[in-house]
């Protein structure tokens, strides 16, 4: 066998060993079954659609990776990502143009406006906090309240040098105290205070650590406060604090040159379904369109009036801010 006949077949056994078989109609690459209640989606799209999409434990980056790998001879139909993930595959050319139906109800700020990429549900970033934790200190209510002597080493959150929700806990921060894209003093201002009340920074989600109590108040997405309210042992709050906050989108788009174009965009008009919007909730992720939920489900969010304090953000203009902030938290914080 030649040389570059060789490579070329090995390529292929090595792609087709970390891709799903294409015996299935349609290919989502990163729909883990423990995420996002992925689980109950591929099967309501099974019995409502009667398509087969299995799932895939990929995470964006390594989705976005395979994607591209698979450009000449594309396998995946669609692709699903944090929002600066959906951004740079839109860059990479990775994707091509679909408006899925209710696309039109979808926020601006939650969308690519030649559909590139659509939002189908988010999270918002607040205090995951561990009420029995606390000991004697309230439930603080404000960026400002954790910079309190009553709150030494209770506060963590994730390294924002090396987490993607540690960068988007910086940017809350940042917005919410009066920074901007072009301006993150007011960021960088409240972590040197933080720094003072002795902050726990892990690098990896830390969700264990704040249900056992080690870690009394996180940052982190609304999703997991409500996991740990509604099925862990204890007492635990989410907060949208005063000064306000940000959300940050999960988003899906069309794979370019997918092989089941059609299918592929038949469950992209499912997720936005009512229905389909409807599932997201069942892992505590708000819905990108506003749909009526039942009232057994809404009781288990805050008030839609708490959650107009968390604003939607350009995130191409803080995909590019994101080094110069990092530079600067390491070379001023850490």
């Amino acid at each position: 066998m030649k040389l570059r006949a060789f490579v070329f077949a090995l390529s292929a056994v090595v792609l087709a060993a970390v891709s799903p078989a294409k015996a299935a109609d349609v290919i989502c690459y990163n729909c883990p079954p423990e995420w996002a209640d992925w689980a109950s989606m591929v099967k309501a799209i099974k019995t409502d659609l009667n398509i087969e999409m299995p799932h895939d434990n990929k995470n964006s980056g390594q989705a976005l990776a395979q994607i591209i790998a698979e450009k000449a001879n594309p396998v995946g139909d669609i692709g699903y990502f944090g929002v600066t993930f959906g951004m740079k595959a839109k860059a990479q050319d990775a994707l091509e143009p679909y408006k899925p139906a209710g696309w039109d109800q979808v926020d601006a700020g939650l969308k690519d406006p030649d559909g590139y990429w659509t939002t189908i549900h988010s999270g918002t970033l607040g205090f995951f906090v561990n009420k029995d934790a606390l000991g004697n200190a309230p439930v603080p209510k404000c960026w400002a309240d954790l910079l309190k002597p009553a709150y030494k080493g209770m506060v963590g959150y994730l390294d924002p040098s090396s987490a993607a929700v540690g960068y988007v806990g910086a940017v809350a921060v940042n917005l919410a105290l009066g920074g901007s894209a072009d301006n993150f003093e007011p960021g960088l201002k409240f972590f040197k205070e933080l720094k003072k009340n002795d902050p726990i920074v892990p690098k990896q989600t830390s969700y264990a650590r704040v249900v056992s109590g080690e870690m009394p108040i996180l940052f982190d997405y609304d999703f997991n406060a409500y996991r740990a309210k509604y099925s862990e042992k204890g007492n635990f709050e989410f907060v949208i604090p005063c000064e306000g906050s940000v959300v940050f989108p999960y988003v899906v788009g069309l794979v370019k040159n997918a092989p089941d174009k059609d299918k592929a965009k038949k469950v992209l008009d499912y997720l936005l379904s009512d229905k389909g919007q409807a599932i997201w909730t069942n892992a505590y992720l708000r819905p990108a369109r506003k749909i009526e939920l039942p009232e057994a489900v809404k009781a288990k969010f805050l008030p839609d009036s708490e959650y107009a304090r968390a604003k939607s953000v350009d995130w191409g203009k803080m995909e590019l801010a994101q080094k110069g902030f990092t530079d600067r938290y390491l070379a001023e914080v850490r």
